[in-house]
Protein backbone atom coordinates (compact mmCIF):
# COMPACT_ATOMS: atom_id res chain seq x y z
CA UNK A 1 0.00 0.00 0.00
CA UNK A 2 2.78 2.39 0.90
CA UNK A 3 4.52 1.54 -2.38
CA UNK A 4 1.34 2.27 -4.37
CA UNK A 5 0.92 5.53 -2.46
CA UNK A 6 4.48 6.56 -3.27
CA UNK A 7 4.03 5.77 -6.99
CA UNK A 8 0.73 7.66 -7.11
CA UNK A 9 2.31 10.61 -5.31
CA UNK A 10 5.26 10.60 -7.71
CA UNK A 11 3.05 10.78 -10.84
CA UNK A 12 0.80 13.40 -9.27
CA UNK A 13 3.84 15.56 -8.58
CA UNK A 14 5.03 15.06 -12.16
CA UNK A 15 1.69 16.20 -13.48
CA UNK A 16 1.65 19.22 -11.20
CA UNK A 17 5.23 20.17 -12.00
CA UNK A 18 4.60 19.64 -15.71
CA UNK A 19 1.55 21.84 -15.54
CA UNK A 20 3.46 24.50 -13.65
CA UNK A 21 6.29 24.35 -16.16
CA UNK A 22 3.85 24.61 -19.04
CA UNK A 23 2.11 27.52 -17.33
CA UNK A 24 5.47 29.12 -16.57
CA UNK A 25 6.54 28.62 -20.17
CA UNK A 26 3.38 30.36 -21.33
CA UNK A 27 4.14 33.22 -19.01
CA UNK A 28 7.70 33.43 -20.29
CA UNK A 29 6.44 33.37 -23.86
CA UNK A 30 3.98 36.17 -23.15
CA UNK A 31 6.65 38.12 -21.30
CA UNK A 32 9.04 37.78 -24.23
CA UNK A 33 6.39 39.06 -26.63
CA UNK A 34 5.63 41.94 -24.28
CA UNK A 35 9.32 42.84 -24.16
CA UNK A 36 9.52 43.45 -27.92
CA UNK A 37 8.54 46.54 -29.88
CA UNK A 38 7.90 47.26 -33.53
CA UNK A 39 8.35 50.39 -35.59
CA UNK A 40 5.47 52.43 -36.93
CA UNK A 41 7.30 52.46 -40.24
CA UNK A 42 7.26 48.66 -40.64
CA UNK A 43 5.21 46.81 -38.03
CA UNK A 44 5.82 43.19 -37.12
CA UNK A 45 5.85 41.87 -40.70
CA UNK A 46 5.74 44.89 -42.98
CA UNK A 47 2.03 45.61 -42.69
CA UNK A 48 2.71 49.31 -42.00
CA UNK A 49 5.12 49.76 -44.88
CA UNK A 50 4.16 51.92 -47.86
CA UNK A 51 6.04 52.04 -51.18
CA UNK A 52 5.92 55.83 -51.27
CA UNK A 53 6.66 56.22 -47.56
CA UNK A 54 9.84 57.46 -45.99
CA UNK A 55 11.18 53.92 -45.44
CA UNK A 56 12.61 52.47 -48.69
CA UNK A 57 12.63 48.81 -49.65
CA UNK A 58 16.30 47.88 -49.20
CA UNK A 59 15.86 44.22 -50.11
CA UNK A 60 17.39 44.55 -53.59
CA UNK A 61 20.93 45.01 -52.26
CA UNK A 62 23.66 42.46 -52.80
CA UNK A 63 24.68 39.82 -55.31
CA UNK A 64 21.82 39.25 -57.75
CA UNK A 65 19.56 41.29 -55.45
CA UNK A 66 19.85 38.72 -52.65
CA UNK A 67 17.98 36.17 -54.77
CA UNK A 68 20.96 33.82 -55.20
CA UNK A 69 23.63 32.60 -52.78
CA UNK A 70 27.23 33.48 -53.54
CA UNK A 71 28.65 30.82 -55.85
CA UNK A 72 31.08 28.20 -54.56
CA UNK A 73 33.15 27.45 -57.64
CA UNK A 74 36.09 25.09 -57.85
CA UNK A 75 39.39 26.42 -59.10
CA UNK A 76 40.09 25.96 -62.81
CA UNK A 77 43.77 26.91 -62.71
CA UNK A 78 46.44 27.88 -60.18
CA UNK A 79 48.73 30.90 -60.21
CA UNK A 80 51.54 28.38 -59.82
CA UNK A 81 50.68 27.12 -63.31
CA UNK A 82 51.83 30.55 -64.47
CA UNK A 83 55.05 30.69 -62.47
CA UNK A 84 54.01 32.09 -59.10
CA UNK A 85 56.13 30.88 -56.19
CA UNK A 86 54.43 32.18 -53.02
CA UNK A 87 57.56 32.23 -50.84
CA UNK A 88 57.23 35.87 -49.77
CA UNK A 89 60.51 36.77 -51.48
CA UNK A 90 59.94 36.15 -55.18
CA UNK A 91 57.97 38.87 -56.95
CA UNK A 92 54.82 37.07 -58.11
CA UNK A 93 53.16 40.08 -59.75
CA UNK A 94 53.87 39.06 -63.34
CA UNK A 95 52.78 35.46 -62.76
CA UNK A 96 49.46 36.47 -61.19
CA UNK A 97 48.88 39.00 -63.95
CA UNK A 98 49.46 36.30 -66.56
CA UNK A 99 46.95 34.09 -64.79
CA UNK A 100 44.35 36.87 -64.76
CA UNK A 101 44.91 37.70 -68.44
CA UNK A 102 45.21 34.17 -69.82
CA UNK A 103 42.60 32.47 -67.64
CA UNK A 104 39.90 35.03 -68.27
CA UNK A 105 36.57 34.18 -66.73
CA UNK A 106 37.97 31.32 -64.67
CA UNK A 107 38.52 30.64 -60.99
CA UNK A 108 42.20 31.16 -60.28
CA UNK A 109 43.56 29.46 -57.18
CA UNK A 110 46.19 31.06 -54.99
CA UNK A 111 47.35 28.06 -52.94
CA UNK A 112 48.78 28.39 -49.49
CA UNK A 113 51.68 30.84 -49.59
CA UNK A 114 52.84 34.43 -49.26
CA UNK A 115 52.71 36.23 -52.61
CA UNK A 116 54.78 39.37 -53.11
CA UNK A 117 52.87 41.96 -55.21
CA UNK A 118 54.60 45.12 -56.47
CA UNK A 119 52.16 46.46 -59.07
CA UNK A 120 48.43 46.88 -59.59
CA UNK A 121 46.68 43.77 -60.89
CA UNK A 122 43.63 44.66 -62.96
CA UNK A 123 40.64 42.38 -63.55
CA UNK A 124 38.48 43.32 -66.52
CA UNK A 125 36.83 40.05 -67.56
CA UNK A 126 33.53 38.75 -66.22
CA UNK A 127 33.67 35.50 -64.28
CA UNK A 128 37.24 35.93 -63.05
CA UNK A 129 37.69 34.87 -59.42
CA UNK A 130 40.81 35.01 -57.24
CA UNK A 131 40.45 32.22 -54.69
CA UNK A 132 42.83 31.68 -51.80
CA UNK A 133 43.06 28.86 -49.28
CA UNK A 134 41.92 31.09 -46.37
CA UNK A 135 43.16 34.37 -44.84
CA UNK A 136 45.64 32.54 -42.61
CA UNK A 137 46.94 30.44 -45.49
CA UNK A 138 47.05 32.77 -48.52
CA UNK A 139 48.56 36.22 -48.08
CA UNK A 140 49.13 38.91 -50.71
CA UNK A 141 51.99 41.01 -49.36
CA UNK A 142 52.24 44.53 -50.80
CA UNK A 143 55.43 46.38 -49.74
CA UNK A 144 54.89 49.60 -51.74
CA UNK A 145 51.91 52.01 -51.76
CA UNK A 146 50.04 52.75 -54.97
CA UNK A 147 51.47 56.26 -55.23
CA UNK A 148 54.98 54.83 -55.53
CA UNK A 149 53.78 52.25 -58.04
CA UNK A 150 51.79 54.53 -60.37
CA UNK A 151 51.85 58.14 -59.23
CA UNK A 152 48.45 59.86 -59.16
CA UNK A 153 48.83 63.07 -57.22
CA UNK A 154 45.90 65.40 -56.80
CA UNK A 155 44.42 67.72 -54.20
CA UNK A 156 41.61 67.91 -51.68
CA UNK A 157 38.62 70.17 -52.29
CA UNK A 158 40.43 72.82 -50.24
CA UNK A 159 43.48 72.59 -52.52
CA UNK A 160 45.78 70.61 -50.25
CA UNK A 161 48.12 68.43 -52.36
CA UNK A 162 47.62 64.74 -51.70
CA UNK A 163 47.55 61.45 -53.54
CA UNK A 164 44.27 60.48 -55.16
CA UNK A 165 44.91 57.05 -53.65
CA UNK A 166 44.01 58.63 -50.34
CA UNK A 167 40.39 57.97 -51.33
CA UNK A 168 40.50 55.54 -54.26
CA UNK A 169 42.19 52.54 -55.86
CA UNK A 170 43.41 49.12 -54.80
CA UNK A 171 46.30 46.76 -55.48
CA UNK A 172 43.64 44.42 -56.93
CA UNK A 173 41.43 46.58 -59.12
CA UNK A 174 38.41 45.24 -61.02
CA UNK A 175 37.18 47.62 -63.70
CA UNK A 176 33.99 47.50 -65.74
CA UNK A 177 31.90 49.80 -67.91
CA UNK A 178 28.14 50.08 -68.09
CA UNK A 179 26.34 49.34 -71.32
CA UNK A 180 25.68 52.81 -72.77
CA UNK A 181 23.23 51.75 -75.51
CA UNK A 182 20.02 53.73 -75.06
CA UNK A 183 16.97 51.50 -74.85
CA UNK A 184 14.38 54.19 -74.45
CA UNK A 185 13.66 57.66 -73.16
CA UNK A 186 11.05 58.24 -70.50
CA UNK A 187 8.25 60.45 -71.81
CA UNK A 188 6.08 61.08 -68.72
CA UNK A 189 6.88 61.91 -65.11
CA UNK A 190 6.37 59.41 -62.28
CA UNK A 191 6.32 59.62 -58.51
CA UNK A 192 8.49 57.91 -55.97
CA UNK A 193 6.92 54.59 -54.97
CA UNK A 194 5.22 53.99 -58.33
CA UNK A 195 6.29 51.00 -60.42
CA UNK A 196 5.69 52.08 -64.03
CA UNK A 197 7.24 54.44 -66.57
CA UNK A 198 5.94 55.60 -69.95
CA UNK A 199 8.62 55.32 -72.65
CA UNK A 200 9.06 56.10 -76.33
CA UNK A 201 10.24 52.60 -77.39
CA UNK A 202 8.29 49.97 -75.46
CA UNK A 203 9.11 47.41 -78.18
CA UNK A 204 12.67 47.23 -76.87
CA UNK A 205 11.66 45.62 -73.56
CA UNK A 206 10.57 42.15 -72.63
CA UNK A 207 9.57 40.63 -69.31
CA UNK A 208 12.60 39.67 -67.25
CA UNK A 209 14.95 42.28 -68.71
CA UNK A 210 17.04 44.14 -66.16
CA UNK A 211 17.39 47.81 -66.97
CA UNK A 212 19.17 50.83 -65.53
CA UNK A 213 17.43 54.17 -65.14
CA UNK A 214 19.74 57.20 -65.26
CA UNK A 215 18.80 60.71 -64.13
CA UNK A 216 20.87 63.88 -64.22
CA UNK A 217 20.30 67.23 -62.56
CA UNK A 218 19.00 70.27 -64.37
CA UNK A 219 20.24 73.87 -64.22
CA UNK A 220 17.91 74.62 -61.31
CA UNK A 221 19.39 71.71 -59.30
CA UNK A 222 15.91 70.32 -58.75
CA UNK A 223 17.23 66.74 -58.52
CA UNK A 224 19.64 67.80 -55.76
CA UNK A 225 16.76 69.38 -53.86
CA UNK A 226 14.68 66.23 -54.32
CA UNK A 227 17.39 63.87 -53.04
CA UNK A 228 17.70 66.06 -49.95
CA UNK A 229 13.91 66.34 -49.67
CA UNK A 230 14.10 70.10 -50.06
CA UNK A 231 16.85 70.68 -47.50
CA UNK A 232 20.24 70.34 -49.26
CA UNK A 233 22.18 72.91 -47.26
CA UNK A 234 24.92 74.85 -49.04
CA UNK A 235 25.85 73.00 -52.24
CA UNK A 236 27.54 75.79 -54.22
CA UNK A 237 30.51 73.51 -55.04
CA UNK A 238 28.52 70.37 -55.72
CA UNK A 239 28.26 70.43 -59.50
CA UNK A 240 26.04 68.00 -61.38
CA UNK A 241 24.24 65.25 -59.45
CA UNK A 242 23.22 61.96 -61.04
CA UNK A 243 20.98 59.12 -59.91
CA UNK A 244 21.00 55.48 -61.03
CA UNK A 245 18.44 52.76 -60.32
CA UNK A 246 18.19 49.16 -61.54
CA UNK A 247 15.02 47.09 -61.85
CA UNK A 248 13.53 44.11 -63.67
CA UNK A 249 10.76 44.44 -66.26
CA UNK A 250 7.53 42.83 -65.06
CA UNK A 251 5.25 44.01 -67.90
CA UNK A 252 5.75 45.76 -71.23
CA UNK A 253 2.65 47.19 -72.88
CA UNK A 254 3.17 48.51 -76.42
CA UNK A 255 -0.33 49.98 -76.58
CA UNK A 256 -0.03 52.23 -73.52
CA UNK A 257 3.80 52.44 -73.82
CA UNK A 258 4.03 51.62 -70.12
CA UNK A 259 6.84 49.54 -68.67
CA UNK A 260 6.03 48.05 -65.27
CA UNK A 261 8.91 47.14 -62.97
CA UNK A 262 9.19 44.68 -60.12
CA UNK A 263 10.21 47.29 -57.57
CA UNK A 264 9.03 50.78 -56.62
CA UNK A 265 10.88 53.82 -57.90
CA UNK A 266 13.36 55.06 -55.30
CA UNK A 267 12.93 58.70 -56.39
CA UNK A 268 10.62 60.81 -58.46
CA UNK A 269 11.25 60.76 -62.22
CA UNK A 270 10.90 64.12 -63.96
CA UNK A 271 11.45 64.95 -67.60
CA UNK A 272 13.82 67.81 -66.76
CA UNK A 273 16.19 65.15 -65.37
CA UNK A 274 16.55 63.60 -68.85
CA UNK A 275 15.47 60.10 -67.74
CA UNK A 276 16.90 57.36 -69.94
CA UNK A 277 16.76 53.56 -69.68
CA UNK A 278 19.80 51.44 -70.50
CA UNK A 279 20.52 47.72 -70.25
CA UNK A 280 21.71 46.89 -66.72
CA UNK A 281 24.87 45.25 -67.99
CA UNK A 282 28.52 45.78 -67.15
CA UNK A 283 31.58 44.48 -68.92
CA UNK A 284 32.74 43.16 -65.52
CA UNK A 285 30.30 40.85 -63.74
CA UNK A 286 30.55 37.73 -61.58
CA UNK A 287 33.98 38.78 -60.30
CA UNK A 288 35.08 37.45 -56.93
CA UNK A 289 37.95 37.85 -54.46
CA UNK A 290 37.80 35.34 -51.64
CA UNK A 291 39.54 33.39 -48.90
CA UNK A 292 42.76 35.36 -48.61
CA UNK A 293 44.50 38.22 -46.80
CA UNK A 294 46.07 41.49 -47.88
CA UNK A 295 49.05 42.58 -45.82
CA UNK A 296 50.94 45.87 -45.92
CA UNK A 297 54.05 46.93 -43.99
CA UNK A 298 53.54 48.21 -40.45
CA UNK A 299 54.43 51.82 -41.18
CA UNK A 300 53.63 54.85 -38.97
CA UNK A 301 50.28 56.37 -39.87
CA UNK A 302 50.83 60.09 -40.45
CA UNK A 303 47.18 61.10 -40.44
CA UNK A 304 44.44 62.45 -42.68
CA UNK A 305 45.34 63.01 -46.36
CA UNK A 306 48.90 61.73 -45.96
CA UNK A 307 47.91 58.28 -47.29
CA UNK A 308 49.89 57.05 -50.30
CA UNK A 309 47.71 54.07 -51.06
CA UNK A 310 48.28 50.95 -49.04
CA UNK A 311 44.85 49.92 -50.34
CA UNK A 312 43.55 46.39 -50.86
CA UNK A 313 40.60 46.19 -53.30
CA UNK A 314 38.82 48.52 -55.70
CA UNK A 315 35.76 47.67 -57.81
CA UNK A 316 34.59 50.28 -60.30
CA UNK A 317 31.66 49.76 -62.65
CA UNK A 318 31.37 46.14 -61.46
CA UNK A 319 28.02 44.35 -61.10
CA UNK A 320 26.87 41.15 -59.40
CA UNK A 321 30.22 40.47 -57.77
CA UNK A 322 31.57 39.60 -54.35
CA UNK A 323 34.38 39.86 -51.81
CA UNK A 324 34.26 37.05 -49.25
CA UNK A 325 36.29 35.89 -46.25
CA UNK A 326 39.09 38.43 -46.56
CA UNK A 327 41.38 39.95 -43.94
CA UNK A 328 43.01 43.35 -44.49
CA UNK A 329 46.11 44.13 -42.39
CA UNK A 330 47.81 47.50 -41.74
CA UNK A 331 46.03 49.31 -44.61
CA UNK A 332 45.60 52.97 -45.47
CA UNK A 333 42.22 52.01 -46.89
CA UNK A 334 40.51 48.65 -47.32
CA UNK A 335 37.93 48.51 -50.08
CA UNK A 336 36.39 50.94 -52.57
CA UNK A 337 33.26 49.34 -54.04
CA UNK A 338 31.59 50.98 -57.03
CA UNK A 339 28.99 49.71 -59.49
CA UNK A 340 25.97 47.72 -58.36
CA UNK A 341 24.95 44.58 -56.45
CA UNK A 342 28.28 43.53 -54.99
CA UNK A 343 28.21 41.58 -51.73
CA UNK A 344 31.11 42.11 -49.34
CA UNK A 345 30.91 39.59 -46.52
CA UNK A 346 33.16 38.18 -43.82
CA UNK A 347 35.80 40.92 -44.06
CA UNK A 348 38.06 41.69 -41.08
CA UNK A 349 40.29 44.74 -40.69
CA UNK A 350 43.33 44.58 -38.37
CA UNK A 351 46.35 46.81 -37.90
CA UNK A 352 49.63 46.89 -36.01
CA UNK A 353 50.12 50.60 -36.74
CA UNK A 354 50.35 53.12 -33.96
CA UNK A 355 47.24 55.27 -33.96
CA UNK A 356 47.08 58.84 -35.17
CA UNK A 357 46.91 60.93 -32.03
CA UNK A 358 44.35 63.37 -33.38
CA UNK A 359 41.74 60.90 -34.64
CA UNK A 360 42.71 57.66 -32.89
CA UNK A 361 42.88 55.92 -36.28
CA UNK A 362 45.28 53.65 -38.15
CA UNK A 363 43.99 54.47 -41.65
CA UNK A 364 41.63 56.52 -43.78
CA UNK A 365 38.69 54.56 -45.28
CA UNK A 366 37.81 51.07 -44.08
CA UNK A 367 35.28 50.53 -46.87
CA UNK A 368 33.59 52.96 -49.24
CA UNK A 369 30.30 52.01 -50.89
CA UNK A 370 29.54 53.85 -54.10
CA UNK A 371 26.94 53.10 -56.73
CA UNK A 372 23.71 51.33 -55.92
CA UNK A 373 22.40 48.27 -54.08
CA UNK A 374 25.73 47.17 -52.59
CA UNK A 375 25.75 44.95 -49.48
CA UNK A 376 28.27 44.87 -46.62
CA UNK A 377 27.52 41.99 -44.27
CA UNK A 378 29.07 40.18 -41.28
CA UNK A 379 32.08 42.46 -40.96
CA UNK A 380 34.56 43.00 -38.14
CA UNK A 381 36.60 46.16 -37.55
CA UNK A 382 39.39 45.26 -35.14
CA UNK A 383 41.07 48.59 -35.72
CA UNK A 384 39.82 52.15 -36.26
CA UNK A 385 39.73 54.17 -39.47
CA UNK A 386 38.97 57.87 -39.77
CA UNK A 387 35.99 56.75 -41.86
CA UNK A 388 35.11 53.13 -41.10
CA UNK A 389 32.16 52.82 -43.48
CA UNK A 390 31.66 55.53 -46.09
CA UNK A 391 28.72 56.33 -48.35
CA UNK A 392 30.17 58.21 -51.30
CA UNK A 393 28.99 60.38 -54.17
CA UNK A 394 25.32 59.75 -54.96
CA UNK A 395 25.31 56.26 -53.43
CA UNK A 396 21.85 54.82 -52.79
CA UNK A 397 20.15 51.56 -51.89
CA UNK A 398 23.27 50.24 -50.15
CA UNK A 399 22.99 48.10 -47.00
CA UNK A 400 25.38 47.68 -44.05
CA UNK A 401 24.30 44.86 -41.76
CA UNK A 402 25.42 42.35 -39.17
CA UNK A 403 28.82 43.72 -38.21
CA UNK A 404 30.79 45.27 -35.39
CA UNK A 405 33.49 47.77 -34.54
CA UNK A 406 35.02 49.46 -31.51
CA UNK A 407 33.54 52.91 -32.21
CA UNK A 408 32.14 52.80 -35.72
CA UNK A 409 31.86 55.83 -37.96
CA UNK A 410 29.10 55.75 -40.56
CA UNK A 411 30.69 58.39 -42.74
CA UNK A 412 28.52 60.23 -45.26
CA UNK A 413 30.65 62.13 -47.74
CA UNK A 414 28.00 64.55 -49.02
CA UNK A 415 27.30 64.65 -52.80
CA UNK A 416 23.61 63.75 -52.29
CA UNK A 417 24.04 60.16 -51.05
CA UNK A 418 20.58 58.98 -49.97
CA UNK A 419 18.33 56.01 -49.12
CA UNK A 420 20.99 53.74 -47.60
CA UNK A 421 20.49 51.35 -44.65
CA UNK A 422 22.49 50.45 -41.52
CA UNK A 423 20.90 47.59 -39.62
CA UNK A 424 21.70 45.14 -36.82
CA UNK A 425 25.15 46.62 -36.13
CA UNK A 426 27.19 46.75 -32.93
CA UNK A 427 28.74 50.20 -33.28
CA UNK A 428 30.76 49.95 -30.07
CA UNK A 429 31.18 53.04 -27.93
CA UNK A 430 28.91 55.22 -30.06
CA UNK A 431 30.78 58.53 -30.13
CA UNK A 432 31.48 58.62 -33.88
CA UNK A 433 28.36 57.38 -35.63
CA UNK A 434 27.69 60.58 -37.60
CA UNK A 435 31.25 61.89 -37.84
CA UNK A 436 31.72 62.54 -41.55
CA UNK A 437 34.04 64.05 -44.13
CA UNK A 438 33.62 65.83 -47.44
CA UNK A 439 34.61 69.27 -48.65
CA UNK A 440 32.87 72.59 -48.13
CA UNK A 441 29.61 73.52 -49.85
CA UNK A 442 28.86 70.06 -51.19
CA UNK A 443 25.43 69.72 -49.60
CA UNK A 444 24.52 68.20 -46.28
CA UNK A 445 26.34 65.03 -45.36
CA UNK A 446 23.33 62.78 -45.89
CA UNK A 447 20.28 62.97 -48.12
CA UNK A 448 16.75 61.74 -47.60
CA UNK A 449 15.42 58.30 -46.58
CA UNK A 450 18.67 56.87 -45.16
CA UNK A 451 17.82 54.60 -42.23
CA UNK A 452 19.56 53.40 -39.06
CA UNK A 453 17.82 50.35 -37.56
CA UNK A 454 18.90 48.46 -34.44
CA UNK A 455 22.24 50.18 -33.85
CA UNK A 456 23.77 49.08 -30.55
CA UNK A 457 26.05 51.49 -28.71
CA UNK A 458 27.50 51.89 -25.22
CA UNK A 459 26.49 55.55 -25.12
CA UNK A 460 23.22 57.26 -26.02
CA UNK A 461 22.71 58.48 -29.58
CA UNK A 462 21.27 61.89 -30.41
CA UNK A 463 19.48 62.83 -33.62
CA UNK A 464 22.07 64.60 -35.85
CA UNK A 465 20.24 67.88 -36.38
CA UNK A 466 21.63 69.88 -39.31
CA UNK A 467 23.95 67.06 -40.39
CA UNK A 468 21.32 65.70 -42.78
CA UNK A 469 17.86 66.54 -43.96
CA UNK A 470 15.30 65.65 -41.28
CA UNK A 471 13.82 63.02 -43.59
CA UNK A 472 16.12 60.27 -42.33
CA UNK A 473 15.02 57.46 -40.03
CA UNK A 474 16.54 56.41 -36.71
CA UNK A 475 14.80 53.37 -35.28
CA UNK A 476 16.03 51.21 -32.43
CA UNK A 477 18.80 53.21 -30.80
CA UNK A 478 19.76 53.99 -27.24
CA UNK A 479 18.94 57.63 -26.47
CA UNK A 480 18.39 60.13 -23.67
CA UNK A 481 15.78 62.10 -25.61
CA UNK A 482 12.16 61.11 -26.30
CA UNK A 483 10.72 59.65 -29.47
CA UNK A 484 9.77 62.08 -32.24
CA UNK A 485 7.81 60.69 -35.19
CA UNK A 486 6.81 63.44 -37.58
CA UNK A 487 5.58 61.89 -40.83
CA UNK A 488 6.90 64.87 -42.81
CA UNK A 489 9.87 65.75 -40.60
CA UNK A 490 12.11 64.14 -38.03
CA UNK A 491 11.75 60.40 -37.32
CA UNK A 492 13.51 59.24 -34.14
CA UNK A 493 11.94 56.10 -32.68
CA UNK A 494 13.68 55.46 -29.39
CA UNK A 495 13.25 51.72 -29.01
CA UNK A 496 15.91 49.80 -27.06
CA UNK A 497 17.81 47.89 -29.76
CA UNK A 498 17.45 44.56 -27.94
CA UNK A 499 13.67 44.96 -28.01
CA UNK A 500 13.23 46.00 -31.63
CA UNK A 501 11.62 43.45 -33.95
CA UNK A 502 12.60 42.66 -36.59
CA UNK A 503 16.19 43.14 -35.52
CA UNK A 504 17.50 43.11 -39.12
CA UNK A 505 15.37 45.21 -41.46
CA UNK A 506 17.19 44.05 -44.61
CA UNK A 507 16.61 40.41 -43.78
CA UNK A 508 12.94 41.05 -42.96
CA UNK A 509 12.33 42.97 -46.18
CA UNK A 510 14.12 40.34 -48.28
CA UNK A 511 12.15 37.47 -46.73
CA UNK A 512 8.90 39.34 -47.24
CA UNK A 513 9.66 40.09 -50.90
CA UNK A 514 10.88 36.62 -51.77
CA UNK A 515 8.00 35.04 -49.87
CA UNK A 516 5.48 37.16 -51.75
CA UNK A 517 7.06 36.18 -55.06
CA UNK A 518 6.41 32.45 -54.48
Amino acid sequence: MNRLFRVWTFWLCCLLVGGCLAFHGELVSHASAADTETSRLWGAAGQRWKPAGRLPDFSYAGYHRGERPLPDRRADVSVKDFGAVGDGKTDDTAAIRRAVNEARGKVIALPRGRYLITDIIEIRDSGTVLQGAGPQQTVLYVPKPLEKIRSNMGATTSGRPTSNYSWSGGIIWAKGQWDAKTLSKVTAPARRGETALVVDRPDRFKVGDEVRLALRDDSRHSLTHHLYDGDPGDFANLGSVRESWIARVAQADRTTQRIVFDRPLRTDVRLEWQPVLYPARSTAEEIGIEHLAFEFPVTPYQGHFTELGYNAIAYSGVRNAWVRNVEIRHADSGLFIGGANTTVTGVTWTSGRARDGGRNATGHHGITLGGTDQLLSDFDFRTKFIHDVTMSRGSAGNVVRGGRGEDLTFDHHKYANHANLFTDVDAGVGTNIFRSGGGAKLGRHCGAWTTWWNIRTDRPVAFPAGWATDTINLVGVRADTPTVTDADGRWFEVIPPERLRPSDLYEAQLKRRLGAAK
